[in-house]
């Protein structure tokens, strides 16, 4: 879908009163199972049919807030809703989007897709089966700073990313990798538009049994390649990535957001006078109520997603990857 449909997609839902109301619930009452909710419970395109959550006490007290029903088990909504966001661990999608999938509720799933690959296929086969919509939680495909950055990438020569960030007890039994890189992973495959050939990885372990540290290069068919940092055992979150392409360079903040854009004038650069300085408007709408909304567009319409099954297939692959070719420093 083009960005900009998108984009008006998004500022025209609160003012059309033809949107048909989806039933909807979400899955898991964590972090972000709460800000799913959150965002769910204000838009008016949607009947938030329940919370599922495990923890009794949890889910009950988050039907009280947000004004619906919980449930036990995810089975229990076969049936009553056309969509569900699944926000359980990594490890739970197979058992949990399976089923749901099969019965033909369309699901968003949030990032990493699956634990393995195997687990992947099987719930794009799943979607593919049924009919249902199959949405990957990659959430910074809908930061504002990525879409505008998206519309001026020609064939990128070398990428460089940095994402550091306080390490979470809750994500301890994946490493950094299939915790924060996955993001930049998913990132570099979209904006490179090739595949990798090469994969280049180190890391230590600090904090964890897992890697808490890596340094990741990728080599790209058409001769791109592209650094990736990850690290959580910093102090304070940066979320950096920096594009350099013939006769331009982009600077992209994910967390502020920010891009700023560096352009030859002329042929052979003398001074700062030859070269352009953009630094593009950038919307301000919350990318995860874009993502909720490009995915109930998608349930509607029958759409493809911006980040489907097989988009969130090829980042854990390419996870995989760099963890079977991760050099561990004792």
């Amino acid at each position: 879908m083009p960005l900009n449909s998108l984009l008006r997609a998004f500022k025209s839902r609160d003012k059309n009163p033809a949107l048909r109301r989806l039933n909807v619930a979400v899955v898991g009452g964590g972090r972000m199972g709460q800000f799913h909710l959150k965002h769910l419970s204000k838009n008016p395109s949607v009947h938030l049919i329940g919370i599922v959550d495990k923890d009794a006490a949890q889910r009950a007290s988050l039907a009280s807030k947000y004004k619906t029903t919980h449930f036990s088990t995810p089975d229990a909504l076969i049936g009553q809703i056309d969509a569900a966001i699944i926000a359980t661990p990594t490890s739970t999608h197979g058992a949990i989007g399976g089923p749901l999938l099969s019965a033909g509720i369309s699901c968003l799933i949030e990032k990493p897709l699956a634990s393995t690959i195997d687990v992947a296929e099987t719930l794009i086969r799943a979607a593919q089966s049924s009919g249902a919509i199959l949405q990957v939680g990659h959430i910074e495909r809908f930061n504002p700073a990525v879409m505008e950055a998206a519309k001026h990438i020609q064939r990128p020569q070398f990428i460089e990313v940095n994402r550091l960030g306080p390490y979470d007890p809750r994500v301890s039994d994946v490493g950094v990798i299939l915790d924060l890189m996955i993001h930049d992973l998913d990132i570099v495959l979209f904006l490179v538009g090739e595949p990798v050939v090469r994969v280049e990885a180190f890391g230590a372990k600090v904090l964890s049994n897992h890697e808490d540290i890596a340094k990741v290069r990728l080599h790209f068919s058409g001769g791109c390649i592209a650094d990736l940092s990850a690290s959580r055992i910093s102090i304070k979150k940066y979320r950096k990535i920096r594009i350099f392409q013939k006769n331009a360079y982009l600077t992209l903040d994910y967390a502020a957001p920010q891009l700023q854009i560096y352009q030859k004038k002329s042929d052979v650069v003398k001074n700062l006078s030859d070269i352009r300085i953009l630094r593009p408007r950038l919307g301000k709408n919350d990318p995860l109520a874009m993502e909720q909304d490009h995915f109930l567009e998608c349930v509607r319409e029958g759409k493809t997603p911006l980040v489907s099954g097989k988009h969130g297939r090829d980042a854990i692959e390419l996870a995989h990857e760099v963890l079977s070719k991760l050099i561990i420093h004792a």
